[in-house]
């Protein structure tokens, strides 16, 4: 969770930085939400057991994930229409070029829901 967070705030260098539930959850936003990282020890939906978010592993979600790209499949939609998440079982599972291509294009996508001025 640690490289993941060092990775976001370098590469989206705008997003605010918020606890949301009060679990622990970091989210990241700047004009909208644009990614959260999930611990695999908080339990988050009605459908899933603890048991197989941890099977998965750490979650990084993004909230306009079914506006990316994602040419490489690594953005996983699990019946969502919108968040697409991503999961870390350990430091080697983590592509830091693929991840930071990830992160500036969903900087990208919320520099686009920037309000205009009249």
């Amino acid at each position: 969770m640690k490289r993941l967070r060092s990775l976001i705030l370098e590469c989206l260098p705008k997003a605010e930085e918020k606890s949301y539930y009060d679990m622990g959850v970091p989210f990241y936003r700047h004009h909208r939400l644009i990614c959260f990282i999930w611990p695999p020890s908080v339990y988050w939906g009605s459908k899933r057991t603890l048991e197989t978010q941890q099977a998965k592993g750490v979650a990084l979600g993004f909230n306009q994930g079914n506006l990316m790209s994602n040419q490489d499949g690594v953005l996983l939609a699990e019946g969502r229409k919108q968040v697409y998440c991503m999961y870390f079982h350990s430091l080697k599972d983590i592509d830091e070029a693929q991840l930071r291509a990830l992160l500036f294009e969903a900087g990208m996508i919320d520099e686009s829901f920037k309000k205009r001025g009249k």
